[in-house]
């Protein structure tokens, strides 16, 4: 499989991952990694208390898709 925005600008690099979203094959230059927290709810009575931990779960997206997750409300 060949990286997508790579083949658009007709250049066959291979794809070494797939974003999570769109499932578009990606290089290692155009594939962003992220890091999703990780979070433990703890019931304590009437309400909940939530922590962080200390591991984060990896994310591969390619730019688009970074773009329409982190934008702005």
């Amino acid at each position: 499989m060949l990286c997508y925005v790579c083949k658009r600008s007709h250049t066959d690099t291979p794809a070494v991952a797939l974003c999570i979203v769109c499932g578009m094959g990606l290089c290692l230059d155009h594939a962003i990694r992220e890091a999703i927290p990780v979070y433990e709810t703890v019931e304590t009575g009437m309400t909940a208390t939530r922590h962080k931990l200390p591991a984060a779960l990896p994310r591969i997206v390619c730019a688009e898709c970074h773009k329409a997750l982190h934008q702005a409300r």
